[in-house]
């Protein structure tokens, strides 16, 4: 954290991954060619993406919802669907919802086969998961049909199906922050993060609960095709398209007076300003607070201290441009508020885990054409 004259968005560290709690699975790869999904199974040429989501007895609604939602929304230029998304159960048989009434599904564990990506729908129906951390053998059997390398995620209480099969030992993981503790005594061997609104670890993803949902498809979405397309499906869906901060600022804490200040306009009035150098002194004296009030306030309301939150806009900021323009390196360091361009290498690499130009390389051709587009 920087102190009073300091630049507090050009710090060097990696505390910014816990803006948003991605934790990019790419930074495991030492060379600068990047693998989009890091050994990841990737879409095979013009056909889509296909998304297998998982449903459990009582499902949980809303959760279930969203990867249609999000994925279904990302299209290419010519209209084409860029991922499929199908509904499945463990053995093909409706389920229960929380929501009082039960669905139909088409499609039994076959389906997890040919995913390309799977998603473990949350529900609070775990039974001997939660209980003693054991899958019952049908879901068991299922989940055994995904593919080595197939991209899996879990929604909210859907870490704990993968956490019961092993699959998240030694891993970071998170999930809703009310479940916390019990999913911290049940798997001691997950390197578990309350905090943060998702965790990305390249071939495993997992969310916090309800709306951490469309931030985790969201990211696959910027991780897939970029943030152009992601912005442009986050704007079809009417939600934001990157969320500051994680789920600490949601954890219920004592109600603050109404006549308390907010740093909210002074974030507003940094945004403005991310191309020059922002000091912690500048920022509380906007916000007319001291400085160890504005900080404390600051992540109390952000999620994360002023220095990450920094970071991680600027990184925003060089992302799209990356995309969008042809921009020298050093020009977009400039632009985005990094004192040199070596510096935003370093921020690039410990917030998404490649350099400026490997992620040019990979996004820019769709972006600055236009290819990319966004349909209902």
């Amino acid at each position: 954290m920087g102190t009073a004259g300091q630049d507090t968005g050009r710090d060097t560290g990696r505390a910014a991954d816990r803006t948003t709690g991605v934790m990019a699975g790419a930074r495991r790869k030492a060379s600068d060619e990047w693998d989009v999904h890091d050994g990841c199974v990737v879409p095979p040429g013009p056909d889509p993406h296909r998304v297998a989501v998982l449903a459990l007895d009582g499902v949980m609604t809303f959760e279930l919802g969203i990867p249609a939602r999000i994925f279904g929304s990302a299209r290419s230029s010519d209209g084409a669907a860029l991922y499929e998304v199908v509904v499945c159960t463990p053995d093909g048989r409706p389920v229960r919802t929380e929501a009082g009434f039960s669905i139909d599904v088409a499609h039994g564990p076959e389906a997890l086969e040919s995913a390309d990506t799977v998603i473990v729908a949350p529900t609070h129906r775990l039974g001997s998961i939660a209980e003693e951390g054991l899958l019952p053998a049908p879901l068991a059997e299922a989940l055994a049909r995904i593919r080595p390398g197939t991209r899996t995620v879990s929604i909210c209480t859907g870490a704990f199906v993968l956490a019961a099969a092993g699959l998240l030992d030694g891993r970071p993981a998170t999930t809703h922050w009310a479940e916390a503790e019990h999913f911290r005594r049940l798997f001691p061997r997950v390197r578990f993060d309350e905090d943060v609104l998702f965790v990305d670890d390249g071939d495993l993803l997992s969310s916090a609960g309800a709306a951490a949902g469309v931030d985790v498809c969201l990211h696959l979405v910027r991780r897939d095709h970029g943030s152009a397309l992601a912005n442009q499906v986050a704007r079809r869906c009417i939600v934001p398209p990157w969320r500051d901060g994680g789920q600490a600022q949601y954890i219920e804490r004592p109600v603050p007076e109404p006549t308390t200040a907010t740093t909210a306009p002074t974030r507003a009035w940094a945004l403005e300003r991310l191309d020059r150098p922002l000091t912690l002194g500048e920022l509380a004296a906007h916000a007319r607070m001291s400085v160890r009030t504005f900080t404390r306030r600051f992540r109390d309301e952000a999620g994360v201290t002023p220095g990450q939150w920094l970071t991680a806009q600027r990184v925003e900021v060089a992302k799209q441009l990356l995309e969008t323009s042809d921009l020298s390196i050093d020009l977009v360091a400039d632009r985005a508020g990094f004192g040199s361009a070596n510096s935003l290498r370093q921020h690039m690499r410990a917030l998404v885990g490649v350099s400026p130009a490997a992620y040019r390389h990979t996004f820019h051709t769709a972006a600055a054409s236009g290819r990319a587009t966004a349909g209902l």
